[in-house]
């Protein structure tokens, strides 16, 4: 009897992967039906549906989930879910298919047929849906108001970009997953789906786990925040998204092996596991936040840490309104259809001088001249450059990973800083 939180939605953990005579069937019937491509991003998304990580979705949302999704965190049926998980087609391949048709959902980067899905509802994504929807999931603190948020939403955010650049059409309907792409080999050892991670974690008698996400090597902050959750819950799960990112990011086999080097050499081993999960960032701060909470309860996580500026960009997003919207979203009362993982709330992280270690806001009565202010934007802009990384940002272990990634590369994207990497 497993002591973890329940997956969310009340209906266990629904995966829509198939296997065994009953793939090998449904490989052979997608080979005849009309193949529909998909991007990056609903690529990582069906993998998720697949594997019960978004769990108790088993298909793309309807146009009723979508406007729930959007102006009320809540799927149609009632169940809480923070952000769109649709399928865009083009106009042409819309026509051609009828409800009720089955089709054949293609990856074109992989060459590979991922999906069949029954199309149950097509419904149309104006330019105005698509602002409609970058307003309520995007819009944060940072720039409240749609004209200044539109001044540099398309220009600056990706997760913006992402939506506006979707097809004119979204078809909704449940799937039949046939493939988890090249991440089970790729990342073999951490890719990890929630019944594997579920496994680990009663295997290791834990009941309260609090999970880190990180798109960034890991940096002291990151370091600081895992042991508090480790010295109030039974243990950690470092879970990295090895999807895809924007550019000038790290990618992901770097920042595994920065994690590699932290856990062997700073960490209590058996107080973490470290995992892998297969989306692309949105980058939509807190809406972003909710969803990672939302998904880690299907891995078996009761804790999200939720640090300062969350799954932000620039400054679309207040400090720490990532925090703060957990307080607000709707508690549905039926079984199972809340969200259960609680955040773990930790303040500005930072090494201070005079406080001769890590400290937060809340711990630390010193200026800002006294800290060195910690984020991934900044450590990703110094490597970059090739300037002096400052004593305490880093392990000396991670800091020589990370420069003999630099060191290898022939084109550098320019790193834009901003008030949240600043401490402006």
């Amino acid at each position: 009897m497993s002591n973890l939180i329940p997956p969310h939605g009340g209906k266990g953990l629904t995966c829509c992967l198939l296997e065994g005579e009953a793939l090998a069937a449904e490989k052979k019937k997608a080979d005849g039906l009309k193949k529909v491509p998909i991007s990056p991003r609903v690529k990582g998304d069906l993998i998720m549906i697949g594997i019960g990580g978004f769990s108790p979705l088993t298909g793309f949302m309807t146009k009723a989930d979508w406007k729930g999704v959007c102006d009320n965190f809540l799927l149609a049926d009632g169940t809480f879910w923070p952000v769109p998980v649709c399928l865009d087609a083009s106009k042409e391949d819309a026509e051609a298919i009828k409800e009720g048709d089955e089709i054949a959902l293609y990856d074109p980067e992989g060459d590979e047929i991922m999906a069949t899905m029954k199309v149950t509802e097509k419904y149309e994504m104006t330019e105005a849906d698509k602002k409609y929807e970058c307003e309520k999931v995007f819009m944060g603190e940072g720039i409240p108001t749609p004209d200044e948020f539109w001044k540099v939403a398309e220009e600056d955010h990706p997760g913006v970009q992402m939506v506006m650049s979707q097809k004119e059409v979204n078809l909704a309907g449940p799937v039949k997953v046939l493939s988890e792409g090249e991440y089970p080999t790729k990342y073999a050892g951490i890719y990890m789906r929630p019944e594997e991670s579920r496994k680990i974690f009663d295997e290791q008698g834990w009941r309260e786990v609090a999970a880190l996400q990180l798109r960034n090597p890991m940096h002291r902050s990151h370091e600081y925040l895992c042991k508090i959750a480790v010295e109030v819950c039974d243990g950690v799960y470092i879970h990295s998204l090895v999807g895809n990112l924007k550019p000038g990011d790290i990618p992901a086999e770097t920042r595994i092996k920065c994690i590699d080097a932290l856990v062997k050499n700073y960490f209590v081993g058996e107080n973490v596991v470290q995992g892998g999960y297969p989306l692309d960032m949105r980058y939509a701060g807190p809406r972003e936040g909710l969803l990672h909470a939302t998904f880690r309860q299907n891995y078996g996580c009761s804790r999200m840490i939720i640090g300062r500026d969350h799954a932000g960009v620039g400054d679309f997003y207040g400090m720490f309104e990532a925090q703060t919207i957990f307080d607000k979203i709707p508690k549905p009362e039926e079984p199972g259809k809340a969200l259960l993982c609680t955040p773990l709330k930790i303040d500005w992280t930072f090494y201070c001088y005079k406080c001769d270690g890590m400290a937060s806001l809340r711990t630390c009565p010193h200026t800002k001249e006294d800290r060195v202010i910690l984020s991934g934007t900044m450590l990703r802009k110094g490597l970059s450059e090739g300037t002096p990384i400052p004593d305490h940002f880093g392990r000396d272990e991670v800091l020589d990973i990370l420069r003999e990634y630099y060191a290898s590369l022939t084109e550098k994207v320019e790193i834009k800083t901003h008030k949240a990497a600043t401490g402006d």
